[in-house]
Parts: structure tokens; sequence; C-alpha cells
């Protein structure tokens, strides 16, 4: 496969795919497509669709959390 981006060549390997949202941030490695030139990650649906399936359930999470009282 060719990156998108420079059309270098891309190889398996896992990377991180970090997210900061509604005050928290979250880092995680994951399988994806890299190119060996230029370092762009490429992620296949499978990938895409667990990244989503975490964070939704990150933010169900959150939303039973207490408020803070403000100071």
């Amino acid at each position: 496969m060719k990156c998108l981006y420079c059309q270098g060549t891309l190889v398996r390997q896992e990377t991180h795919y970090a997210a900061s949202r509604k005050g928290y941030h979250l880092i995680l490695d994951v399988p994806a497509w890299v190119c060996e030139q230029c370092g762009e990650p490429l992620f296949d649906e499978t990938t895409v669709d667990a990244i989503q399936d975490i964070l939704c359930s990150v933010e169900a999470r959150l939303t039973r959390l207490p408020a803070l009282a403000p100071v």
C-alpha cells in the first residue's frame, strides 16, 4: 500500500492514537499502517470502530462522575 500524502510505503505496526476532549486526555496504542517515509498513520475500519467504542465508553463513564463545586 502507498501513503495518501507522500506515496511512501506503508508497513503494519503499532502506533499511538491520542484524543483530548471534554477535559480528559487518552492515549492508546493501536495497530495501523504507518508510512516508512513520512510517518503518517492510516487506521483500518476495525481499528477506527474500536477507538470510537472506547471513546464513547469513556464519555459515558465520565457523565457518572460528580461535578466539582465552584471555588
